[in-house]
């Protein structure tokens, strides 16, 4: 087991350290999302039935860490289905530096979405993907107008070591692809570029803050997904893969988008 920390300046934010640890997590669970998404098909939610719908808000999803935009898809297509206007992170896969996707990419897919909507945006992100937006949200607070994230262990790297090792090999990767033009400690906890600054700090209270996560998580640790404030935290049950299919979070999505309109 592995342990880095990095101590927080959150102004009485509950996240007081970012931890890279070994999760103890039933991983071998997570091929069960496939039902997660079988059911989804048949929720009459999911075709815009029993649920508030959105007034043309932009909303921008951000992919989980390994993973392209892509397998989003019905998130997407749903989000337009209920009235508002879905945008792909563009990122493709989410296997680079996040203060370089953020700079590069994401701040463009911003920018775009905010044309098309003229107002504020909505994020959500899964897993590595929420992390990103929480600092997005903390770097352009009067462009969001909530962040919801599903899975994103925001307050802590607690994850399966598998997955720590692919975070490794992609760190190396990130290294030898752009050498001095990132920090030395880039895709660590003792990075100081400007991402990692942006989650040490508590999220403005402009953004709306939702965090979904399942107890059952075979990823990541569960309780490093959380606000602990019973207003910003839901609870489901089901797969970390799964909760971008998961009709119950589905749920939670359209109430939490409804209450956090993006002013124009």
């Amino acid at each position: 087991m592995r342990r880095t920390h990095v101590v927080a300046k959150d102004g009485g934010s509950p996240i007081r350290t970012r931890e890279y640890q070994e999760a103890n997590v039933p991983i071998l669970g997570e091929v069960l999302f496939a039902a997660e998404l079988v059911l989804l098909h048949a929720a009459p939610l999911y075709y815009g039935l029993g649920i508030p719908h959105g007034d043309g808000s932009a909303v921008i999803l951000l992919p989980a860490f390994l993973c392209p935009d892509a397998y989003l898809a019905p998130l997407h297509q749903w989000l337009a289905r209920i009235g508002y206007k879905p945008f792909f992170s563009g990122i493709g896969f989410n296997t680079e530096c996040p203060n370089l996707l953020i700079k590069q990419q994401l701040n463009a897919t911003i920018e775009k979405a905010l044309a098309t909507s003229g107002r504020k945006v909505h994020l959500i992100g899964h897993s590595l993907g929420g992390i990103i937006a929480r600092a997005i949200a903390a770097q352009r607070p009067s462009d969001v107008a909530s962040v919801i994230t599903l899975g994103a262990p925001f307050r802590g790297t607690v994850a399966h070591r598998s997955i720590l090792d692919a975070a490794e090999m992609v760190r190396r990767r990130i290294h030898a692809k752009h050498g001095s033009d990132v920090l030395p400690d880039c895709y660590t906890g003792h990075c100081t570029c400007d991402f990692l600054n942006s989650l040490r700090h508590t999220m403005p209270g402009s953004v709306a803050e939702t965090a979904v996560y399942s107890e059952g998580d075979g990823v990541v640790d569960w309780r490093y997904c959380k606000t602990d404030r019973p207003e910003s935290d839901f609870s489901v049950s089901g797969t970390h893969v799964g909760l971008v299919f998961n009709p119950s979070v589905y749920g939670i999505v359209a109430e939490r988008l409804a209450s956090s309109r993006g002013e124009r």
